[in-house]
């Protein structure tokens, strides 16, 4: 079994949905989008739904669209992320208040106390991108895998406000777009700069300057690219020690 993330951004979407119901996909999350144009079509034909949010408002609004769960995303996640920069220790026990049904956390969880903290604060489970990037299965480019080992606190910074906020590795691309925005750059402009295939350049081709670079500020913390299965296991054993003490 598997499952599918699917931006609701993306071209052709329902070409996208029909695939995944012909291919049998059993659960599909969903974002970058309103879960109530989707989520009726999956559910009647037996998939489960799941919508990512970065605020309260939407994950309520996701709850009446009739989604399964919902991952809170806080802003020290990778990629597209929220534009209240809602940090996870305050996005997750204010979604978990506002909506009944099962709260998946997801933003700067990267080991087994991370995750044994996001239980606590209400989670039933954990989302994690970043660490999953640097694992021997990742289709990320090794060059970029060594940049995210080799990243510091401080390395990765939230820009591109005005069009999709996105968390970033700093490099020549992210001054660039930096300094526009600095200036007071149009959207229409940073777009411009910003081009297409940014992100594919950079962390499946390996262009490590013009590259978008998207990655969380749990980068911070790992020092090696393992294999998968090692970094799930080495998560729950750490997990079940911290909950034992």
């Amino acid at each position: 079994p598997f499952g599918v993330n699917v931006p609701l951004l993306y071209p052709d979407i329902e070409k996208l949905m029909n695939i995944i119901v012909e291919e049998g996909v059993k659960i599909v999350f969903t974002s970058a989008g309103n879960p109530k144009t989707w989520t009726g079509f999956l559910k009647e034909r037996g998939i489960i739904v799941v919508h990512v949010v970065a605020n309260t408002k939407f994950a309520m609004k996701s709850e009446e669209a009739g989604v399964d769960a919902i991952v809170a995303e806080g802003f020290e996640a990778g990629g597209h992320n929220g534009r209240e920069e809602t940090t996870t220790l305050v996005l997750i026990p204010s979604v978990c208040d506002a909506v009944k049904i099962p709260v998946i956390a997801a933003g700067g969880i990267g080991n087994g106390r991370q995750m044994l903290a996001a239980f606590a604060l209400g989670a039933e489970a954990v989302q994690v991108g970043s660490r999953f990037v640097a694992s021997l299965e990742s289709s990320a480019h090794d060059a970029f895998k060594q940049a995210v080992i080799n990243s510091n606190e401080g390395d990765t910074k939230l820009t591109m406000k005005q069009l999709v906020p996105v968390r970033l590795l700093k490099n020549k691309f992210f001054e660039e777009i930096q300094a526009a925005e600095l200036r007071g750059a149009s959207p229409e402009e940073q777009k411009q700069i910003l081009g297409r295939a940014r992100a594919k350049k950079g962390m499946f081709e390996g262009d490590m300057n013009e590259g978008e670079l998207e990655i969380g500020q749990v980068s911070a913390m790992f020092d090696e690219i393992l294999p998968a299965g090692d970094i799930a296991r080495n998560m729950m054993v750490e997990f079940s020690a911290q909950r034992e003490k």
